[in-house]
């Protein structure tokens, strides 16, 4: 698909010697702060108008999965208010993966991995339809409480209990924090526990030392003989993207508002490496972070004009392909979706608070935004 021209949007473009005509010697209050405004700014204001009513048509024509149906591939989720799955379903997220982290504080016992990982293979599943959205997860023993080395054999020894749940989709998130002995050899164990449950991989590259971090994951991942084709690179930056994709990995992105990787920065790269392997996620916490980063960086894309087809892999099909390789991803899923009811209870708890509960078919349109 050719890169889109932005419309004319003749219903609202004015000629400038009309503008003129109209007010020449006169003065227009503007409606926020009441200055006067001069033909010029008034040409100005219709311009910029014409140009908004055009790329509003060409938003509307851009296929689903470009700016219509998008998958955020790294939310972390229980961290997030019934407000972000709202507003997330009504920009166009149809599906959420979320992956096993940390809480911000040390977990200290064996239980307490347990129960979260329960509540991301349970009620957080339930909390996310009820909103609309599709909510799958990743599993694994995340490098920065690998260091406690006899908790984490504890944990590592019920992952599989939890690896074969429906809607996981891989292993996840593991790597590097520190680089330390203690999180190579959980990343090791981890690495294993993919190949015999056939799962792929989500792996976290290291906040400090990235460039050295992300190489050592590579070369271990292929010191266990693991297919990169089954295996996401997240956390990218533009030191990381090009041995990552030359390596034959996924590479994916992080969007913050501002540290790791923005959307100005993510746009730029995807001109320059296209859409090939290239995913974006939000990776929404506990932290200061955007649960919209995802539909934000597509309309900037859009905006700077990027194709509609180069949209639709980044923010949608790639996600799609990969993390659908074990079948528990699937687009029936958002395609056909059940009816939403809020009068559903999960083991007796609803996630209204005396509200009014909403019943409705959420309908997708498979070729266009509506």
């Amino acid at each position: 698909m050719t890169t889109p021209t932005p419309s004319t949007g003749s219903d609202v473009q004015v000629n400038a010697s009309a503008i003129e005509e109209m007010f020449a010697g006169k003065s227009v209050a503007c409606p926020c702060c009441n200055g006067a405004l001069s033909p010029s700014m008034l040409q100005k204001i219709m311009d910029d108008a014409s140009r908004l009513e055009g790329f509003k048509k060409d938003f509307r024509a851009i296929p689903t999965g470009g700016l219509g149906m998008m998958i955020d591939p790294h939310a972390h989720m229980t961290a997030r208010t019934t407000d972000d799955y709202e507003a997330m379903a009504q920009a166009g997220i149809v599906a959420v993966i979320e992956p096993a982290f940390w809480l911000g504080q040390m977990r200290t016992n064996v239980g307490t991995f347990v129960d979260y990982f329960s509540t991301i293979t349970g009620f957080e599943r339930f909390r996310a339809g009820q909103f609309g959205i599709r909510h799958y997860c990743t599993i694994g023993l995340n490098p920065k409480e690998a260091n406690n080395e006899a908790l984490a054999e504890q944990v590592l020894a019920v992952l599989p209990r939890y690896l074969t749940k429906e809607g996981v989709v891989a292993v996840g998130e593991i790597g590097y924090d520190e680089q330390t002995p203690q999180e190579d050899k959980a990343l090791r164990a981890q690495i294993e526990m993919a190949k015999e449950y056939d799962l792929p991989i989500m792996i976290h590259t290291p906040h400090r030392d990235k460039t050295r971090g992300t190489q050592r994951t590579m070369d271990v991942l292929e010191e266990h003989g693991f297919d990169p084709a089954r295996c996401v690179i997240d956390h990218n930056n533009e030191e990381t993207v090009r041995e990552v994709l030359d390596r034959g990995y996924w590479c994916a992105f992080t969007i913050y508002p501002s540290t790791k990787m923005g959307n100005e920065r993510l746009a730029a790269l995807v001109q320059q490496y296209g859409s090939e392997r290239v995913i974006v996620d939000s990776s929404c916490d506990w932290g200061v972070s955007d649960p919209l980063a995802v539909p934000k960086t597509a309309r900037l894309m859009a905006d700077k004009g990027i194709s509609a087809d180069i949209i639709h892999q980044v923010v949608y099909k790639n996600a799609l392909a990969i993390y659908g390789l074990n079948g528990e991803m699937q687009e029936d899923h958002w395609l056909k979706p059940q009816a939403i009811d809020q009068r559903t209870l999960y083991e007796g708890n609803s996630v209204l608070r005396g509200q009014e509960p909403k019943v409705l078919t959420r309908q997708v349109d498979a070729n266009v935004i509506r």
